[in-house]
């Protein structure tokens, strides 16, 4: 999703955004510490409560908290935070450009060379997945450092962590550059509240500015497997630059697959070493597996591909998205494509709807790792991308590309499922454009530079979709699941949890030039945690889910049953339209029903729009400010506020100042508090 910011008033835009069988052979150092320090507590070597004790988490909680939400995933989360370490704690923290916010459970350990994080497995493993940050290189791109790997005191092994793509700066669409003035002087900057080529005299802004998007992760095959209590220690050796780490992820992977009736990409010149480039081995292995109606496999190996591989009707499986990677360069084009495309790299596309698109393609058990380390919204330097209808994407591993997945419909029919996405530039998964009766579910998705999972209804509306029992953890940018525009669309069981900044966990919004939304939107079982951001251009806290109407009305059917908020840093629940059009578009035709809200730094309910909404059987605790903060449309006539707020029965608890739901409340009472004070919740409990 792109953002400008221009003149006085915050206004959003969005840019694109034969038979063959073988068988198998074998920012500165100082910015950087300022980073680590800002945003929350930094102690020293209080982290780990015992060494034989092993703290698994889901999105940084004991997991009975998020039972039923989100992805079943094959790898326990152990939060560095919990586990042993002489390193310092940095956080808890949630403000923006800062190490902790960015941190799964907002709080993180840094080590300095020679200190150590013990993790303990609580199972067997043969494999970790580390999530860290390393400082970048002082005039920007990135550096590379060590990290040492042991289990039990036995030998180490090296981990080499990169910062190369890591480490943004600027305003949107950011730079890789910590010495860069503003990218846009022209822009409404909130730090300094002006336009600055507009003010007198001109604004100056400390460097690096805005600096984010810091983490990344590595995994590693440890080369045997280890059990459940015994000890993997990381730790910085000398003369390695500081390191954070987030957590560790570790897991039993299962031997490669093999597949001997297939049409095996060795047979047509794929370099499985990748010295070679591999794509046009590949493309060859696709055309023969089609004549030959069988599947393509590509067995363990790294293969270099710096293009696209275009599919339609076929199977390519890999080994195992551990064992068979596909990795490129990104690389120039020497002229602009058609559609702007000024750089090409890895991925694997459909045709584009316009050429009738492609249909009956499965993509299984693989690592797709891209080069992408600037944002350029033309860019078709996606995961995968094109059109594909009548098929499947399931077991995949993508990291460093700009989108995980992006899709151009019209298409059909579309199932994406217990796919691993990470450390992206822009988005995780997006259905732009009219996708219908499709699916993405059983996903795990973290550290996406924009929303993680979107269903964007751009002059054709998405239909008949389902975003189910996914796990979207720390996007950096915008929100977890975004719902702009469309019809009949579901948004379930899905866990959510530390959006950053410019977003929260859940947005049903009327922007980018959408569809208007239609017939019924159900968001129904969903876990938000940490949620409820700090909106840093308008300067005020957001909904853990938020509705906004900037273009259109938002009239449609919606039901919002079952959703647990939980810990949400500002409100729960927001409605909101922009100042600008305040009085032009509302929200209503929202029912809340059977929620769940332990924790808000502020209200449950903030009413920043006209119109209303229902509540029936919403219970909250601690909340930290009035339980609705009802400012309407903010013309404050003495007949009450332009929102209503319809108490269908049910609605208990509350927090500091009573009952969230109080009778003097209804239907429309102002009890408008523009930027109210913050009372930080307890942590989240059994209910």
């Amino acid at each position: 999703m792109s953002r400008s910011i221009t003149g006085a008033v915050a206004r959003w835009s969005r840019g694109p955004r034969r038979r063959a069988v073988v068988t198998v052979a074998s920012v500165t150092a100082a910015a950087a510490a300022l980073g680590v320090l800002a945003g929350g507590t930094a102690v020293a070597g209080t982290a780990g409560k015992s060494a034989a004790k092993a703290v698994v988490t889901r999105a940084a909680l004991d997991p009975a908290l998020t039972a039923g939400r989100g992805a079943s995933v094959g790898f326990a989360e152990q939060e560095a935070e919990n586990a042993v370490t002489d390193g310092t704690v940095i956080g808890p923290g949630r403000d923006a450009y800062t190490l902790p916010a960015e941190a799964s459970g907002r709080s993180a350990v840094t080590l300095q060379p020679g200190q150590y994080v013990d993790f303990t497995l609580p199972a067997a493993a043969n494999a970790i997945n580390v999530r860290y940050s390393i400082p970048d290189a002082p005039a920007g791109g990135g550096r590379t450092s060590p990290l040492k790997v042991a289990v039990d005191g036995g030998a180490a092994r090296t981990m080499t962590l990169t910062s190369q793509y890591a480490w943004l700066y600027n305003q949107y669409p950011f730079s890789n550059d910590p010495d860069a003035d503003l990218l846009h002087p022209d822009y409404w900057v909130t730090e300094c509240g002006c336009v600055p080529q507009a003010t007198t005299p001109t604004p100056v802004f400390a460097k690096p500015f805005r600096p984010n998007h810091f983490y990344d992760e590595q995994r590693l095959l440890l080369g045997r497997t280890y059990k459940a209590g015994q000890t993997v220690r990381l730790s910085v050796p000398a003369g390695a630059a500081a390191t954070t780490v987030d957590l560790m992820d570790s897991q039993l992977v299962a031997p490669p697959k093999v597949d001997l009736l297939a049409a095996n990409v060795l047979a047509f010149g794929a370099d499985p070493t990748g010295r070679r480039e591999s794509a046009d081995a590949i493309d060859k292995a696709v055309a023969f597996a089609r004549r030959a109606h069988l599947k393509v496999y590509i067995p363990p190996g790294t293969y270099q591909v710096n293009r696209h591989i275009v599919v339609d009707h076929v199977t390519i499986e890999g080994a195992g998205n551990w064992y068979t990677v596909i990795k490129g360069h990104q690389v120039d084009l020497a002229t602009p494509a058609p559609d702007n495309s000024v750089h090409t790299g890895v991925g694997f596309y459909g045709k584009d709807a316009a050429a009738g698109g492609s249909s009956d393609v499965h993509l299984s058990g693989f690592a797709i790792q891209g080069d992408v380390r600037e944002r350029i919204d033309t860019d078709q330097v996606n995961g995968i991308g094109g059109s594909l209808s009548d098929s499947t994407i399931d077991g995949l591993y993508i990291q460093h590309t700009k989108v995980g997945m992006w899709f151009d419909g019209p298409m059909s029919n579309l199932r994406i499922t217990d796919n691993v996405i990470v450390d992206q530039i822009a988005d995780g998964i997006n259905f732009h454009t009219g996708v219908t009766h499709s699916a993405i579910a059983g996903n795990f998705l973290r550290n996406t530079g924009d929303d993680a999972l979107a269903m964007w209804s751009e002059k054709t509306e998405d239909a008949d979709n389902t975003i189910d029992h996914n796990t979207v953890q720390t996007p950096v940018l915008a929100n977890g699941i975004a719902v702009y525009g469309g019809s009949d669309n579901t948004v379930s069981a899905n866990l959510i949890a530390d959006p950053i900044r410019e977003g929260s966990a859940l947005q049903v919004g009327s922007r980018f030039g959408s569809e208007a939304f239609t017939g019924k939107l159900s968001i129904t079982d969903n876990t938000t945690v940490r949620a409820g951001t700090y909106e840093l251009n308008w300067k005020i806290g957001l909904g853990a889910i938020w509705f906004y109407a900037l273009e259109k009305n938002i009239d449609a059917d919606i039901q919002v049953t079952g959703d647990h908020f939980l810990d949400s840093t500002y409100n729960a629940i927001m409605l909101v339209s922009d100042f600008p059009v305040k009085d032009l578009y509302s929200i209503t035709g929202v029912h809340f029903k059977d929620i769940q809200v332990d924790g808000t730094g502020t209200s449950v309910l903030s009413a920043r729009a006209k119109g209303g909404a229902t509540f029936e059987n919403v219970d909250a605790r601690n909340v930290g400010a009035v339980g609705v903060n009802n400012c309407g449309s903010f013309n404050f006539p003495a007949t009450g506020s332009e929102f209503t707020v319809t108490d269908l029965g049910g609605n208990d608890g509350g927090g500091t100042t009573g009952p969230w739901l109080a009778p003097w409340e209804l239907p429309n009472t102002i009890t408008c508090n523009d930027r109210p004070a913050v009372v930080p919740p307890p942590a989240p409990s059994a209910w």
